[in-house]
């Protein structure tokens, strides 16, 4: 097979790429012009192909090791490469490895020009805040109400604790005055719904607790760390630093990356982890219908079209 040019690698958007990796205990490499990773069975080794062109993520996790080759590949073509803990969490950050961004001095510049034009006035930087948490809300309410598995889990925005709550939220975005109370009213909102998930799923006494090692707290942790993904994706696309957030605060270099999370989480990671948790599935399980429900909803898609809203309309 012969090498792929960097413009041939890049052809699908991101945004339209439909596979997202997850790996741990094998080595990945490149031969003959693909990338690979590698797992050992008892009598011989098995190479599986990672189709890099339609690919935006791969994590690395528990007991792996990647090639310089590998590497270079995995950049020509876009993909972002994060290293991270067993089953997708935590993601490293700080002096350890955070993510490994393929460089080009030919990314976009238009979106992030946009972001820094509006983002050192605290006012618009509020007003993005609101609005992708309008954005988030309306993005629940339309999945919800056409998604068949998830009503057939008994989710339905029309059922009265999830209308009260997204209406008192929405009520909420509007007198907001400054990030902190939006970012209370926010908590609030997640903490109905993680109840009227629980009570759906016959989870009575779920309480949220990242280092708790119940399988629904595992599932948010894991579910979490995926949305990340594609919101670190988005961002490296537009060329937009993850540090300059609107919610989460100016001290966290990776702020940005929760903001844009957000929109999909509680709308796909939050019910399925519920779900999930009462059927039993296994953590692979788990990941399957949260990638298919990304790739269903078309999130990635949502997170670029906010995102190059907010750089570009800003005013």
């Amino acid at each position: 097979m012969d090498d792929l040019s960097p413009s041939a690698l890049k052809a699908i958007l991101h945004s339209k790429r439909a596979n997202m990796y997850y790996l741990e205990h094998c080595r990945v490499m490149q031969k003959d012009g693909r990338v690979l990773y590698l797992t050992e069975g008892k009598d011989e080794n098995y190479y599986w192909n990672i189709p890099i062109a339609n690919t935006t993520v791969i994590l690395l996790g528990t007991g792996t090791s990647i090639t310089q080759a590998a590497m270079r590949m995995l950049c020509s073509a876009g993909v972002l490469v994060g290293f991270c803990g067993g089953g997708g969490t935590p993601l490293f950050a700080g002096a350890e490895i955070e993510w490994l961004s393929p460089q080009s001095e030919y990314r976009p510049t238009e979106y992030v020009q946009g972001w820094l034009s509006f983002w050192f006035d605290d006012q618009k930087r509020l007003q993005v805040a609101q609005a992708f948490q309008q954005a988030r809300i309306d993005y629940l309410s339309r999945i919800w109400t056409k998604d068949r598995d998830l009503q057939g889990e008994g989710f339905y925005v029309n059922d009265t604790d999830i209308s009260t709550a997204l209406a008192t939220f929405k009520n909420d975005i509007s007198n907001s005055q400054k990030i902190g109370d939006l970012l209370n009213d926010e908590m609030l909102l997640t903490k109905r719904l993680y109840k009227a998930a629980a009570t759906r799923c016959k989870l009575a006494n779920f309480v949220r607790d990242r280092d708790s090692s119940d399988t629904a707290n595992e599932f948010l942790n894991h579910g979490n760390y995926l949305a990340y993904g594609l919101a670190a994706t988005t961002l490296w696309v537009l060329g937009i630093p993850h540090g300059f957030a609107v919610m989460h605060g100016k001290t966290r270099r990776g702020a940005l990356v929760f903001d844009v999370a957000d929109l999909v989480k509680d709308t796909l990671v939050l019910p399925l982890a519920f779900i999930c948790a009462k059927e039993k599935a296994t953590e692979q399980e788990f990941r399957q219908q949260v990638l298919q429900k990304f790739t269903e909803h078309k999130a990635l898609d949502f997170m670029f079209e906010q995102v190059k809203q907010a750089a570009l309309t800003t005013k």
